[in-house]
């Protein structure tokens, strides 16, 4: 029998023994009717949850919006549009890009958190809007933890200390011993307070015992320019390969564990003596808060199978990125360690919270 005949006779069935319980009879009868209908009404109840499950439409039926919390045409835009393009194919489904930018991220990842949970809606997340952002503004209205479900990890693209291409500095310990020389003479932009390009410069003059001046800008681009034109000592990027592979500026060393596979010639900041010198911007998927495990478990599986693409995984290494495939799990861990070590380094950076 299939599930819609069994349903028709479940129905029809509580139709009659209803209209028995309403006619006047004995007071056994009715017990007997009473018992009946309330075994037709567990068995209908059943056929109609089989009937719902087989309905129901799977996971993804129509396009999955991926916000991107950032203004189009930067490396967090490069790296949405060029994932987005592969999962949706891993998906079956299109994948489209919308740029949410503002208050460093935090407008676009506001909007994905009031999402309904039901997968259609996905966050690039960040270390700058999801774990920076919240250690550093008052006024950020989201819980930097509970109203997320992590999906999975993208990458991680790490600072590069860098300096005109004609700088007097030709190494990390050349800045180091300047700065000793000099405390405070040297000069450092970033793009902005709190920015991944504060917070390496801040993790860099801690580790070293140095001091240099911060120059905050809006924006990475402007304090670049600075940067080329001469009038910054250095600064900490995380987009800049293609101008150190050109030559406008040079890469003096790397704020990751192991040295970029497309700058196989800038070290370390581990390998040149000074450990502890690490930061990267990461980049993820998560979705709103309650999102079922079921879809959680189906776009990571579709997020590692992207990073796993041959094409992906080019665009992301000429970044600079290191590609970090894992279970949900992991990332959530990951997220939640990150809020953390980011709220040490703010409190080093010495930047208050607005």
């Amino acid at each position: 029998m299939s599930i819609y005949s069994a349903m028709t006779v479940h129905i029809q069935g509580l139709v009659g023994d209803i209209a028995l319980l309403l006619e006047p009879t004995n007071t056994v009868e009715r017990q007997m009717t009473y018992k009946k209908m309330c075994t037709l009404l567990t068995g209908f109840l059943g056929a109609f949850t089989i009937f719902a499950t087989h309905a129901a439409p799977s996971y993804p039926n129509k396009p999955v919006r991926l916000i991107v919390p950032w203004p189009a045409g930067g490396s967090a835009d490069t790296l949405g549009r060029s994932l987005g393009e592969v999962l949706g194919q891993k998906l079956d489904t299109p994948v489209i890009i919308e740029n949410v930018a503002g208050a460093s991220g935090t407008i676009g990842t506001q909007q994905m958190v009031r999402a309904a949970p039901d997968g259609y809606t996905l966050l690039l997340a960040t270390s700058s809007a999801n774990v920076s952002a919240p250690n550093l503004y008052k006024s950020v209205n989201f819980d930097p933890i509970k109203d997320f479900s992590p999906i999975g990890a993208v990458a991680l693209i790490p600072s590069i200390l860098i300096v005109p291409n004609d700088s007097k500095y030709g190494s990390a310990r050349d800045i180091v011993a300047g700065a000793k020389r000099d405390p405070g003479v040297l000069s450092y932009g970033s793009g902005g307070i709190g920015n991944s390009g504060h917070l390496s410069a801040e993790l860099f003059l801690s580790a070293t015992d140095t001091q240099a001046t911060h120059i905050p800008y809006k924006g990475n681009n402007p304090a670049l320019v600075d940067l080329i034109g001469g009038r910054l000592d250095f600064m900490f990027d995380n987009g800049a390969v293609d101008n150190i592979k050109t030559g406008r500026i040079k890469g003096l060393a790397v704020a990751s564990e192991n040295r970029i596979k497309t700058l196989p010639e800038v070290p370390t900041f581990k390998e040149l003596g000074m450990p502890g010198v690490e930061l990267s911007t990461w980049f993820g998927l998560a979705a709103p808060a309650a999102t079922p495990d079921a879809i959680i478990k189906k776009v990571n599986t579709a997020l590692n199978e992207a990073l796993e693409d041959p094409s992906l995984a080019k665009r992301l290494i000429d970044m600079g990125a290191d590609i970090q495939p894992g279970t949900a799990q992991e990332f959530s861990a990951f997220w939640a360690s990150e809020f953390g070590r980011y709220k040490e380094l703010i409190r080093i950076s010495g930047a208050a919270q607005e």
